[in-house]
């Protein structure tokens, strides 16, 4: 049954068996605000199996790490950063909030009149290209092109299951809930496997069987049509056999077993220094949400019912069905603004913060999937090195490999090329590249000790205080000085000259810092803005360039973009 998209809280009052109270939830748990009944008899009856959770040591505002309590040096000192790194190398959930890669409004104007291509080169999941058609003006009734690209199979795979199950849905609702659940749990309603393998499972099999006897390093492409929307993919004949797989549960992979596979990474006992670094930051309702998602691992509501979502989730658990592909520190509300989703309504529950993403992404979704009802839209899906792109739309320009394919500044001023430094300031200071100011590195110093007064007693070098404040360090001081040193080492002036394009003094898409620091200590919202910072999964020395195609351009290939994301 699909839950209607809604703000209200249902009554928290069910159990495993499938009884639920069927009324709304007005009575907050006072303990952890995460739960809501209906009235005392729920909550009373409720009671033994929420206590666990609620009076639970994260819960607590005098939480103290193990390693702490234990007086011993935590793990994590002394390891370097791909030390830092633990389970799989797969990034299926994006891990910077989710872009509008057109701004429409402030760029092109509201008004526009011409049909819109962009490329998202290097794609990772859907959310740019949600939060991008979400945000279209109203009425906005102009073709539009998208082109996703990805060197990761599971991203490509995934990002088409999920762009069928909306361009064949016939109940807005069950398809939002659907997309959500695929896309971020680990196990799935029953339901949703039905649309899976009784929806969009056909779909890809009749290519297959069309195509059964073409080789297997043979080119494939198929358009799917749905009124005036469609679905372009272009893929090997054996990615296409292997995207059939990720529409079945692998053979033999039971609920238990995929879970003992999950949990393995995601609450290895070796990594739990590294949580209770991470909790250190945290509220304690938002540590007891995040504990709760690394043991339960679907994103639905706190009160939801979990027994519902019993089926592995196959998009996830494919290819070495031994091992959980992603990080252990994988979150979904990475790839979501933060300040958005602690925004969104829910009720009386308000530290539900999962359940306040389940329903920001819900929001979202209605949003994307209102805006292609009305629109003449083509996705396109590739799954290839981005940097072969070039010459796959016609182009062998590979100088910067995709300012070439902009619109000509003549027929689109705002065409950008969108780029995304996100570990150049690391990589340097990796390196070893220091570039000391003592006026800088005292500023940084006082700033740091505003957001985090440190209080007595220090009981020792790893006491939690001092741990916060290291980690803390780098989120409080501006980097100018080192991604300035990159621009200069990789000649940014000499690239943007062959490549036809000019650097944007000033960005019109996105800030050039958008996760730093913009308050001073002190200052009304600074304190929100750190402890925000510090709980998600942005550094704050993330930079973005925007590039523009020049008054004199190259040859433009048989596609150009009004944007380009890489």
């Amino acid at each position: 049954m699909t839950t209607p998209a809604t703000t209200a809280t249902p009554c928290a009052n069910w159990n495993t068996e499938g009884t639920a109270c069927p009324d709304s939830g007005k009575l907050t748990c006072g303990n952890c605000h995460f739960l809501a009944y209906c009235g005392p008899e729920c909550k009373k009856s409720h009671w033994p199996t929420h206590k666990a959770k609620c009076k639970s040591a994260l819960s607590k505002a005098t939480w103290t790490p193990d390693w702490s309590l234990q007086g011993r040096q935590p793990a994590f000192v002394g390891k370097d950063n791909t030390q830092e790194r633990f389970g799989g190398s797969k990034y299926l959930w994006g891990n910077v909030p989710a872009l509008d890669i057109l701004r429409l409004k402030a760029n092109e104007g509201k008004d526009y009149s011409k049909k819109l291509s962009l490329l998202f080169a290097a794609s990772g999941d859907l959310r740019n290209v949600i939060k991008t058609i979400s945000q279209l003006p109203e009425g906005h009734d102009k073709p539009l092109h998208i082109t996703m690209n990805d060197i990761d199979f599971d991203i490509v795979a995934r990002n088409v299951i999920m762009l069928l199950i909306a361009l064949i849905a016939e109940d807005q609702d069950e398809a939002i809930d659907c997309i959500i659940h695929v896309w971020y749990s680990s196990f799935i309603r029953k339901s949703d496997l039905d649309i899976i393998q009784q929806r969009v499972r056909p779909l890809i099999a009749s290519i297959c069987e069309e195509h059964k006897d073409k080789p297997a390093d043979g080119s494939i492409f198929t358009k799917w049509e749905f009124g005036r929307r469609s679905l372009n993919l272009d893929l090997q004949k054996s990615a296409w056999d292997k995207l059939l797989l990720f529409t079945e549960v692998p053979e033999g992979l039971t609920t238990e077993k995929a879970n003992d596979i999950r949990t393995a990474t995601t609450l290895a006992e070796s990594r739990k220094d590294y949580r209770d670094r991470h909790f250190l930051f945290l509220s304690p309702s938002r540590r007891v949400a995040a504990q709760h998602f690394r043991e339960d691992g679907t994103l639905q509501t706190f009160e939801s019912q979990r027994a519902e979502s019993s089926e592995p989730n196959p998009t996830i658990f494919q290819a070495d069905t031994s091992v959980w592909p992603m990080r252990d520190n994988a979150d979904p509300l990475d790839g979501w603004s933060a300040e958005d989703v602690e925004m969104t309504p829910y009720g009386s529950a308000k530290a539900e913060i999962y359940g306040k993403l389940f329903l920001h992404l819900r929001s979202a979704l209605r949003a994307f999937l209102d805006r292609i009802a009305n629109l003449k839209v083509s996705f396109r899906l590739l799954q290839m090195d981005a940097r072969l792109l070039p010459n796959h739309f016609g182009d062998d320009n590979t100088v910067l490999i995709l300012a070439p394919l902009l619109r000509e500044i003549q027929v689109n001023p705002h065409a950008t090329l969108i780029t995304l430094f996100m570990n150049a300031v690391h990589e340097l200071m990796g390196r070893g590249v220091h570039l000391p100011n003592p006026v800088l590195a005292n500023g940084v110093t006082q700033r740091l000790h505003k957001y985090l007064p440190v209080k007595p007693p220090i009981r020792g070098t790893y006491d939690p205080q001092i741990v916060k404040l290291t980690s803390a360090r780098n989120s409080v001081r501006y980097f100018d000085d080192y991604f300035d040193f990159f621009m200069t080492v990789f000649d940014f002036p000499q690239v943007a000259k062959k490549a036809g394009a000019i650097i944007r003094e000033e960005n019109t898409i996105v800030e050039k810092w958008p996760f730093r620091l913009k308050l001073q200590p002190g200052q009304p919202g600074a304190q929100e803005l750190f402890d925000r910072l510090m709980g998600g999964g942005v550094s704050g020395t993330e930079r973005y360039v925007e590039w523009k195609t020049g008054p004199v351009t190259l040859d433009a290939p048989d596609m150009s973009w009004s944007r380009a994301a890489l």
